[in-house]
């Protein structure tokens, strides 16, 4: 049922998605699902979390290595397209954040602030903006405007143009944190 629930809010978000069109993803009654998860935001909930958890589990975080972080998060979001359609419909349809995802951040932030401390990352910056700017990076090119990704020709997401572009994020996130 989750699976399903994740195709189809990965595709329509939480506002287009229909409970009927889950349950017949799912092979299911449309009454379980709600005797299961509640409403339609529970269930949007329950996806959430559960990629949230799978992110963290497949992509954990190395502190004083954030060039490794965000080469490993690039080819979880190019492996996963469905995760970074619902991290867009998220933040998009849900401004506040769960306590879950508050806790997840801020041991990130005080885990990169640790490494700064620590003399492993550059510590010319606060450790949230760092951490900030390393998740968008991680994203640049697949979130990249249409226009933009035209500019790379036929194929943009090709394996060639994904190696080319993982390899400038690396440098780049290796650069900006540095701490020589």
């Amino acid at each position: 049922m989750l699976a399903a629930a994740t195709e189809e809010f990965s595709e329509y978000g939480l506002a287009g998605a229909r409970i009927d069109r889950i349950a017949e993803r799912a092979g299911a009654n449309k009454r379980l699902l709600y005797v299961y998860f509640g409403d339609k935001d529970k269930i949007f909930d329950a996806v959430i979390e559960r990629q949230i958890g799978l992110l963290a589990e497949t992509v954990p975080l190395t502190p004083g290595d954030l060039g490794s972080y965000a080469s490993a998060r690039f080819d979880y979001m190019v492996k996963n397209p469905q995760a970074a359609r619902l991290a867009g419909w998220r933040a998009f349809e849900r401004a506040e954040p769960t306590e879950a995802e508050r806790r997840g951040y801020k041991a990130k932030v005080n885990a990169i602030a640790k490494a700064q401390r620590e003399g492993k990352l550059y510590d010319g910056m606060p450790a949230l903006d760092m951490f900030a700017i390393v998740l968008r990076m991680t994203e640049s090119w697949l979130s990249a405007p249409p226009a933009l990704m035209a500019v790379a020709g036929k194929d943009p997401l090709s394996s060639a143009r994904l190696r080319q572009h993982r390899k400038a994020l690396v440098e780049a996130v290796r650069r900006m944190t540095d701490p020589q």
